[in-house]
């Protein structure tokens, strides 16, 4: 099997965590090189949809306090905070499958790792019959866990996960969060603590989802640093893109 490396990061800002995605991005369609990024965010941050309009968060009071940032990725705005978030990013031999079974095969692995742990979550399917107007509806929710598409992750009536893709000539990145436990600054939202009564880690989640991961794409996991001239470029784009106001406010 193909290495993959696995990063585990400890929390940062959203500028910089946006910023690392990006280059690893770049690194996969340069460099041909596979990363599993495992991350969270301090403090606890509001990131945007690519295609979200910023003036838009003042429809969440609970988050006004938060840093705000702009992910590279589309969907729903996310509070990041009781969360684990991943990221991964494959060149194109490897995700040479299509935009959705690469999301299901994530997702896939991960309902099979919160079984472990002892969560009976599922995959989202919209009810047979469901209309067409509540379905748009929902899916213009400001928070993208108020949000459902076919393929998140759901623990009850409460979706727990979800994912979304960025993809360029030779590569794709695809990074996801996971709702842990709820956020004083998005109080609406359940997490698995409060849906399940049982707390899971993030360390307990990537045990137990890493190896179904690695093996649902025949990819062999080698732990690893984000290297330097990657490390180079994540500061540029902090500068240059994520911790600049003109890129957050753009719509």
């Amino acid at each position: 099997m193909k290495p993959l490396r696995l990063l585990i990061d400890p929390p940062a800002g959203g500028a910089w965590n946006m910023a690392v995605d990006e280059a690893l991005l770049e690194s996969a369609a340069a460099e041909g090189i596979a990363t599993l990024r495992f991350y969270q965010w301090a403090p606890a941050t509001l990131s945007l949809g690519y295609f979200q309009a910023a003036a838009d968060r003042r429809q969440h009071a609970a988050s006004q306090d938060c840093p705000l940032v702009r992910r590279a990725s589309g969907g729903g705005a996310i509070l990041h905070d009781c969360e684990l978030t991943y990221s991964i990013a494959l060149p194109q031999d490897a995700a040479r499958s299509s935009a959705t079974a690469l999301y299901e095969r994530c997702h896939e692995s991960l309902v099979e790792a919160l079984a472990q742990l002892g969560a009976s979550a599922a995959l989202y399917r919209l009810p047979v019959g469901c209309d067409a107007i509540l379905r748009q509806n929902a899916a213009e929710a400001f928070l993208c866990f108020q949000r459902r598409t076919c393929g998140d992750i759901v623990l009850g009536n409460w979706k727990i996960a979800g994912s979304a893709q960025r993809r360029r000539r030779g590569a794709v990145l695809q990074h996801g969060s996971i709702l842990l436990g709820r956020s004083s600054f998005a109080p609406e939202l359940p997490g698995i603590r409060e849906l399940f009564g049982q707390t899971f880690s993030a360390d307990s989640v990537i045990d137990a989802w890493l190896p179904r991961l690695a093996a649902r794409l025949a990819l062999a996991p080698q732990r690893g640093e984000l290297g330097e001239r990657q490390a180079r470029r994540a500061r540029e784009l902090v500068a240059e893109r994520f911790g600049a106001d003109r890129f957050t406010q753009q719509r």
